[in-house]
């Protein structure tokens, strides 16, 4: 009985194994018959994804960013880059291998920094030099005529012993020495605390290194001293043109062009990248398999400008030179085609080297003053209220009245003066010619009145003030005219905007609207960009453009004609160039003072002008900003449009027209 009890209990103990395993095994194909629904189905296109990223092999195809050249159309139509692409090394130390950190520090430091801390410290005592010249001369700015010329003469004389003198040379030689040993110690210990972190396997030396200092450094054969090579955007010209090309920099880790052409034609010049698909085999090599996918990357688009080589450089030389001689803060010079509006040099001062744009400390040298800073232009704005009066039919060059050396105003509490009346008074009776020979305030006020407030404001509009010009530039202003948008215009602010004064202008927009009066009243759009040349040898040519009429071609004539007066007989006479005919006006504005309510002791300077009168081949513009040692533009800026209207007539070969 006992032994029935044990063998049914044994059987029925087998039976629950039997059972738990059964449902262990059904549990576990359930399981898995899940698992591959959740493989297979549910989560397919992850697994997808990642078995992909295992096999497959996506790459991008960086394409080359175009170019940008500027031309010598009188040097056999060659092209000059300004802007290109460039291998440069990064140079880097793994610290764990270098053996003697000091002097490899030295040796360094005589590859990258020493030739760059002697040229800054000769620049330095050049600017202390210069420093001091101009203190000296802004004394005399009150004195007139030759007492100034010998007080300067005396002054030059007393700089040159001095520099001349063998106790001041030696004096100088040990004061340089002592400046390059104080920067030198610096560098070095800069480069023995990089160098010395032992445990650091990377340390950054230097960037955008050239071939010829890489060799130098190679030749070293330092152990721990090493190098990789990387594509960077080159602008060989360094300063020259600066402000309108811009540059390329980062925008997070993104790569794009910034400021002037870079930025305005990014997307051209970028290009578009290319892609490569392949899958890996078992070794995770690349295997060209019958689903291989290639996209080839775009090349950038290459822009040939307008600019002329030569006259770049000859107007950004001049410009520097005028800035340094007159003690200024800045200037601008842009030179066109009044034919065509295409822009023949375009230069700014003070400008910075795009291939280190990380090293400015302020952005805002970024900006091209020629488009960017709208300022209130001053006198050359007569000739633009001239230009309307002319047109009108309301007045001619020989039309006269009477200056008194100051007109009245309504509703406006003080006289408004010609900028001579303390010295001069009154001219009398006077005809147009007069006006912009004398630069007389209140003949320009004669002439605004004479065509009324409300067409004199739309006058200014035709000529393009108040607008962009469209020039393929980023960062270009508007300017503002708002004082003449009124549905009524207050007398006051017609009265002062007709010699340039209450509004603002670009010097770009003030050089294309003498260009109109150049091009016999036609208005034409300025313009850089010559040709576009794509990848694929397709070319998009630009083809100037007419805007409008602004004034008839015999009010345009006549205006020519009383602008080269101006030079022939008025204050423009150092802007003029033996042998030809010349066309212009000065201009000397005073520049508001930000903290309070009117004008500031600072002033511009500007000249434009067109020639030769009759068939002008340039129009330009030149501009200086608060000269230190003249008060007027007439010393200032017409001086150096007639040396760079010179340099123009010489370069083009053209006949002179007189004796």
């Amino acid at each position: 009985m006992f032994k029935n009890k044990n063998k049914r209990r044994k059987i029925i103990m087998k039976n629950n194994r039997i059972n738990l395993v059964i449902a262990i095994i059904f549990l576990l194909g359930a399981l898995i018959l899940y698992r591959l629904y959740d493989l297979q189905i549910k989560k397919y296109d992850l697994y997808v994804a990642l078995a992909s990223s295992q096999h497959v092999a996506y790459n991008k195809l960086q394409p080359k960013r175009g170019r940008i050249f500027i031309q010598d159309s009188y040097g056999e139509g060659k092209l000059y880059p300004i802007a290109t692409n460039k291998d440069f090394a990064l140079v880097y130390a793994v610290p764990r291998d270098i053996q003697n950190p000091i002097e490899v520090a030295k040796k360094l430091y005589e590859i990258f920094n020493k030739e760059e801390v002697e040229k800054e410290v000769d620049e330095l005592f050049v600017q202390e030099d210069r420093n001091t010249m101009n203190k000296k001369i802004e004394i005399l700015k009150d004195l007139n005529g030759k007492e100034r010329e010998e007080k300067e003469k005396e002054i030059l004389a007393d700089y040159n012993r001095m520099i001349n003198d063998e106790e001041f040379k030696e004096f100088r030689k040990i004061k340089r020495e002592a400046e390059i040993n104080l920067r030198k110690e610096k560098i070095i210990n800069e480069y023995i605390k990089k160098l010395s972190k032992r445990n650091d396997p990377y340390e950054p030396i230097a960037k955008k290194v050239d071939k010829e200092t890489l060799n130098k450094v190679i030749n070293l054969n330092i152990p721990g001293i090493k190098f990789m090579t990387e594509t960077y955007r080159f602008y060989p010209e360094r300063n020259i043109g600066a402000h309108i090309i811009g540059f390329v920099g980062y925008d997070g880790n993104k790569k794009r062009g910034f400021y002037g052409l870079e930025g305005f034609f990014d997307e051209e010049l970028r290009g578009k990248i290319g892609i490569i698909k392949a899958e890996r085999d078992a070794n995770r090599y690349l295997t060209i398999v019958s689903d291989r996918e290639f996209q080839k990357a775009i090349d950038g688009s290459d822009l040939i400008l307008t600019i002329e080589r030569p006259i770049q450089f000859e107007a950004c030389r001049k410009l520097e030179e005028a800035i340094i001689k007159h003690g200024a803060e800045g200037g601008t010079v842009i030179i066109m085609d009044p034919n065509t509006g295409a822009i023949l040099a375009m230069c700014s001062w003070p400008d910075y080297d795009p291939n280190n744009y990380s090293e400015e400390e302020d952005s805002a040298i970024f900006n091209n003053p020629a488009i960017f800073y709208p300022y209130e232009p001053g006198s050359v704005f007569k000739t633009i209220t001239m230009a309307a009066a002319l047109d009108a039919g309301v007045i001619g060059p020989n039309s006269t009245y009477e200056d008194k050396g100051y007109v009245n105003i309504e509703g406006w509490p003080k006289p408004i003066k010609n900028s001579d009346f303390e010295t001069h008074g009154g001219w009398g009776v006077v005809d147009m010619n007069a006006v912009l020979e004398k630069s007389l305030n209140t003949g320009s006020i004669y002439a605004m009145n004479k065509v009324g407030a409300n067409v004199f404001a739309d006058y200014v509009k035709k000529f393009g003030f108040g607008e962009k010009t469209g020039i393929e530039l980023e960062t270009e202003a508007a300017g503002n005219i708002y004082n003449l948008l009124r549905k009524k215009i207050r007398p006051i602010d017609a009265a002062v905007a007709s010699f340039g004064q209450g509004i603002t202008v670009t010097p770009l927009q003030l050089v294309t609207a003498y260009a109109a009066i150049a091009n016999g009243g036609i208005l034409m759009k300025p313009y850089l960009v010559k040709e576009i040349i794509h990848t694929d040898g397709k070319k998009d040519i630009t083809t100037p453009k007419q805007i409008r009429r602004v004034i008839s071609e015999k009010a345009a004539l006549m205006l020519a004609g009383m602008l080269t007066n101006v030079i022939e007989k008025g204050h423009g006479k150092r802007a003029g160039v033996e042998g030809y005919y010349i066309a212009g006006k000065t201009g000397t504005a005073q520049v508001p003072d930000k903290n309070k309510r009117g004008y500031s002791d600072k002033t511009i300077h500007t000249f434009v002008g067109f020639g030769p009168t009759d068939d002008p081949r340039f129009v330009m513009l030149v501009k200086l900003d608060d000269p230190k040692d003249v008060r007027f533009s007439a010393s200032s800026a017409a001086p150096l449009f007639g040396e760079l209207a010179k340099f123009l007539l010489t370069y083009w070969q053209i006949p002179k027209e007189r004796d």
